[in-house]
């Protein structure tokens, strides 16, 4: 909700890697989870953040109203990683938290490009 957006933008601000969520069972839940990502962008001011997009329910197939097609282009069109899971049988979550640890680390690392004191003040 709106009152909650100023609490959202410094939970974005701080964070360091985002895992964004949506049902499979829900297709409105697969379009709410775009304003989100266009949230985190605004936020950090940078397209290149550690963000995996994650369908989840994948238990619950016979229900699906979002097909793996549609969330694999959405995450190539935001180039990022994409995972289906299923937190009540824990299918792939090691895997999920896994992979976003490991792009959270290949961002924290400095850039082959910079000088790695570019930020530092030698008096």
């Amino acid at each position: 909700t709106e009152q909650f957006a100023s609490m959202r933008d410094l939970y974005i601000k701080n964070g360091q890697g985002f895992i964004l969520v949506y049902s499979l069972v829900n297709q409105q839940s697969f379009q709410d989870i775009k304003p989100m990502r266009d949230q985190i962008i605004r936020v950090k001011r940078y397209e290149r953040v550690p963000m995996i997009l994650v369908g989840n329910k994948v238990d619950l197939e016979g229900e699906r109203e979002v097909s793996f097609g549609e969330g694999k282009a959405l995450a190539e069109e935001w180039s990022c990683p994409f995972m289906e899971t299923s937190a009540k049988n824990k299918a792939s979550v090691d895997e999920l938290f896994a992979e976003i640890v490991r792009q959270m680390n290949y961002a924290a690392q400095p850039n082959g490009d910079e000088p790695c004191c570019a930020s530092c003040a030698i008096l």
